[in-house]
């Protein structure tokens, strides 16, 4: 089948990286456009054998020309591959765009903008990044100076997802390689373009041998099994669902390696009578249906002041039947597919179960019809319920799609407190005009992140991480900077 939306020419054939060198496998696996369930490419899957020698050569590029560079020299390093993902952003956006069928508009400008931003801005940070010096003296009179030092962990096993595939790869990589660590890559079995296209840009740019590894393949019993239960694996950064992340924890403390873990969500929107409400309206608008709900931060709980309920369900209702489903490139297409035909079923299993547990269909619940390729892809309708109590399985289950429950409420006691209740805690947005209220009710909430009148904004240099289920410690500026090094303290007495 021609493809509308092909891969760039480069990525022809989507190999492992190991050690400097692309190689092939012979067990393949095809990746398979979401839009129209075109194959795209052919994968090589990596065996235990390349994982082992992915992981070995990434440990000896630590005693290599990477380990003995200065902290300015990897910076440089650092700045030459964004320099690098400049000269060929057309064709990671192709890229993104091809795996994921997400519109070129959100590629351009979010997708490999971020992936750029994310290697400049972890290049500047571990310039300037400092340490700790305390001066005591002895009870015998001795003084001692104390300092701490950074170090690198070693061999980070970075597994990335599907659903922002380049954004969350170098957000991992770039403060990895930073801090002077090597790394072995596995990107999501669904999405393994962008992450192939890094690779070469790792080639082009001077990287050494050995310190970018790349491995493609599935979870159990494949790649991502191979890296993470690899004794010279030094920790382990994972994105992804929940439970896999329960699954790579159990893995990890048999060899007490450290972890960092975003997970899912099932996170919240709290708009109050008091609201801009034009303003919040299209804020749920988007943190409920951007990239067809398939961001961990989206909004799938929205919580209104009663006052203003009816009004804001008509509202919401009259912008999702709006949004424009579509091919990447049409103008003003606001949602592409799904990921795949698999993830599909999943979401429309969920819009059945809604109907089962008593839910109102405001909108949606379906499959659009198109009349062309796209039928044979992987889409769905942009959908919103309303009626079902905070303990439907709907309502505290991660769907991972364009949907969510509106639901009313009458004191701020009453939302902070179904706010969270909920397994998960990753992120929530707070839409009032009152001050007093953005700050009371935001610091109440049980979230790694809390918005407050706007979604998806956030400094690089600030932490990002997740509570309860939604994940384990921070990334993001000096906490990444914190989690892909080994800070050791020194004392000398003078």
């Amino acid at each position: 089948m021609n493809h509308r939306f092909p891969l760039p020419d480069s990525l022809a054939e989507l190999r492992n990286y190991v050690n400097g060198e692309f190689v092939a496998t012979g067990k393949l696996f095809a990746n398979v456009s979401p839009i129209n369930g075109a194959v795209l490419a052919q994968v090589h899957e990596a065996d235990a054998a390349l994982a082992d020698r992915a992981v070995k050569s990434a440990k000896a590029a630590l005693d290599g020309p990477w380990g003995s560079m200065s902290v300015a020299e990897r910076a440089a390093v650092l700045d030459k591959v964004a320099d690098a993902i400049e000269r060929r952003y057309d064709e990671f956006v192709a890229a993104e765009v091809a795996d994921t069928g997400r519109s070129i508009e959100q590629a351009r400008t979010l997708d490999v903008y971020r992936g750029v931003a994310n290697f400049r801005t972890f290049a500047d940070l571990v310039k300037v990044a400092g340490g700790e010096t305390y001066d005591m003296r002895t009870a015998s009179g001795h003084d001692v100076m104390n300092y701490t030092v950074r170090k690198p962990h070693g061999v980070i096993a970075i597994i990335s997802p599907w659903n922002l595939p380049l954004l969350l790869l170098t957000w991992k990589v770039a403060p990895a390689l930073a801090c002077g660590n090597t790394v072995v890559v596995k990107p999501s079995e669904e999405t393994p373009s962008s992450a192939t296209l890094l690779a070469q840009v790792m080639d082009e740019a001077g990287v050494p041998p050995g310190v970018f590894n790349l491995l493609h393949g599935f979870g159990p019993d494949s790649a991502g099994e191979f890296l993470t239960r690899h004794p010279d694996i030094d920790a382990i950064t994972f994105t992804g669902e929940s439970s896999t992340g329960s699954t790579i924890m159990k893995v990890a403390a048999e060899g007490v390696k450290e972890v960092s873990f975003e997970l899912g969500g099932k996170n919240a929107a709290v708009v109050f009578a008091d609201a801009d409400f034009d303003a919040a309206v299209a804020g749920v608008i988007r943190s409920s249906f951007t990239n067809s709900g398939q961001v961990c931060l989206c909004s799938e709980r929205v919580y209104v002041e009663r006052p203003i309920f009816d009004h804001f369900v008509a509202a919401l209702k009259e912008k999702a039947e709006a949004l424009k489903v579509g091919y990447p490139d049409e103008p003003g297409v606001d949602m592409g597919p799904l990921i795949s035909k698999g993830h599909r079923d999943k979401v429309l299993s969920y819009y059945k179960l809604a109907l089962e547990e008593g839910a109102t269909l405001v909108c949606g619940g379906g499959v659009p019809a198109f009349g062309d390729e796209r039928d044979e892809g992987a889409f769905v309708q942009p959908t919103i319920w309303t009626g079902l109590p905070d303990t439907a399985r709907c309502v505290r289950e991660e769907v991972f799609g364009p949907v969510c429950h509106i639901a009313p409420f009458d004191t701020d006691e009453e939302v902070i407190a179904r706010v969270n209740d909920s397994p998960y805690g990753l992120a929530a947005s707070v839409w009032t005009t009152s001050l007093k209220r953005a700050h009371n009710v935001s610091r109440r909430l049980r979230t790694g992140i809390t918005w407050v009148n706007t979604w998806f904004l956030r400094d690089l240099r600030t932490p990002f991480g997740g509570a309860k289920q939604s994940g384990l410690g921070r990334e993001g500026g000096q906490y990444s900077l914190d989690f892909y090094s080994e800070i050791s303290n020194i004392s000398i007495q003078l």
